[in-house]
């Protein structure tokens, strides 16, 4: 059997960090710097299903800050 046929048990929390760009890092481990949690966990299909949902935009923050305000001037 291949490492990737394996089935993974681990649980995920899925995580966010301040260009509101989405990942998933395992739960027994801790958070890196520069990353929260939103209080999702779940194996890895239902964490990156969660985040195929919410992660709408893909753009840093802070570009799309940069574009709202060239696009109001």
């Amino acid at each position: 059997m291949a490492w990737n046929d394996e089935e993974d048990t681990t649980l995920y929390r899925v995580v966010v960090n301040h260009e509101e760009q989405y990942s998933i890092w395992p739960e027994y481990k801790e958070i890196p710097g520069g990353w929260r949690t939103v209080d999702k966990i779940g194996n890895k299909q239902a964490c990156l299903d969660y985040i195929k949902k919410v992660w709408t935009d893909m753009r840093p923050l802070s570009l799309q800050i940069h574009m709202q305000q060239t696009a109001s001037q």
